[in-house]
């Protein structure tokens, strides 16, 4: 009854301040957007600021958090706790994904130009897309680029992750060196793999085979050297997950296999595998996802260039993935309208080729 009596009288207490603060926070808040919208400029020597704007939105949202947090209504307590602890990551989230990706869709119906817009085209922009060999080219590419990647470094990663989980000496060190090209950065990476490929590669072709150019000189052995370098950045990263996979398979399992007479391709095959389908389905989902937003390697590489023949038209862009068309789009051509269409038709088809990945690799984890 005491502790009863005390919440009350605390509660009481409360309740008027956290009132102010709740509705002075908010007047702040208020007052803080039209001061920042309206641009009114105040100057006020004693706190040597330019405008009030931003100081009253600080002040504001302070006030309103205190406010909401000692509010005392039980009820609803817990939940506005949760909210206020959620509302950084939500208000993050909100700012730099769902407003961007409205923004973008919107700004794909007109002529926006990088800063403003004129008119709404509607669908001209995605239909200009549509006609230019070059961009579908380019989806061409990152579609088999993607299938190449997935299967080479899920294959590789797992590879290494056997090895790695071995009982050999030093595999410490070895699991630092294949994750190492993963901490090179895509454009510093792509710049070392161009001398090994025009330098080093060139060399080597030309005193064994008589082969005296480099690789990148020829549209399909430079889209196969793009491939040679994701894989060899990549894989080393996916290899973690991998072995984090291995390393949860119960020890008393592979005895118990191993004294049924399991063989090791048995053992992988029938236990490892099936008992990690969760790690293979993530590290799918990673690989997938990442190839087909390769940027920085295709950009450093060969910047795209490359010559073919596509639907009666001749390319020059015969190794430019679906990122880098869209960044040369934008930034090159200055075309930003249609940059952003394209950019939100890749948001489609990345989004719905994830989910179905996704939904497929759960369904073999029952399977299996």
């Amino acid at each position: 009854m005491a502790d009863d009596s005390y919440d009350i009288q605390r509660a009481k207490r409360l309740k008027p301040i956290a009132s102010v603060l709740i509705i002075a926070g908010a007047a702040a808040l208020v007052a803080g957007l039209v001061l920042d919208f309206a641009k009114i400029k105040i100057e006020l020597n004693w706190l040597d600021i330019k405008t009030l704007g931003g100081l009253l939105l600080v002040v504001g949202l302070v006030a309103l958090i205190v406010g909401l947090y000692i509010l005392p209504s039980l009820k609803h307590h817990r939940s506005i706790i949760n909210i206020l602890f959620l509302f950084p990551l939500l208000f993050t989230f909100a700012v730099t994904v769902i407003i961007p990706l409205f923004l973008g869709l919107f700004f794909s119906f007109t002529d926006w130009t990088g800063i403003k817009y004129t008119k709404f085209v509607g669908f001209d922009n995605y239909i200009k897309m549509f006609n230019q060999p070059s961009f579908i080219w380019s989806i061409i590419i990152t579609v088999l680029f993607v299938i190449f990647n997935m299967v080479l470094v899920n294959v590789v990663a797992f590879l290494l992750a056997l090895l790695c989980t071995s009982k050999l000496k030093g595999m410490g060190f070895f699991r630092a060196s294949y994750f190492l090209p993963n901490l090179i950065g895509g454009i510093v990476l792509g710049y070392i793999w161009q001398f090994i490929f025009s330098n080093v590669v060139t060399i080597i072709t030309s005193k064994l085979i008589g082969l005296n150019y480099s690789m990148l000189s020829d549209t399909k052995l430079a889209f196969v050297g793009i491939i040679i370098v994701y894989v060899w950045q990549y894989a080393g990263y996916i290899m973690l997950i991998y072995i984090t996979g291995l390393n949860t398979v119960p020890g008393e399992v592979l005895e118990a296999a191993a004294i049924d007479g399991a063989s090791p391709s048995q053992t992988l095959f029938k236990i490892k595998i099936p008992m990690i389908a969760s790690t293979i389905t993530i590290c799918t989902f990673l690989t997938l996802t990442s190839a087909f937003k390769q940027f920085d390697v295709n950009l450093a590489l060969t910047n795209g260039t490359g010559s073919v023949n596509f639907l009666g038209s001749y390319l020059t862009n015969g190794t430019q993935m679906l990122a880098l068309n869209i960044y040369n789009q934008a930034i090159v051509e200055n075309n930003y309208a249609l940059a952003q269409a394209k950019a939100f038709l890749f948001f489609i088809i990345l989004a719905t080729v994830s989910i179905l990945q996704v939904r497929i690799s759960n369904k073999k984890e029952v399977e299996l």
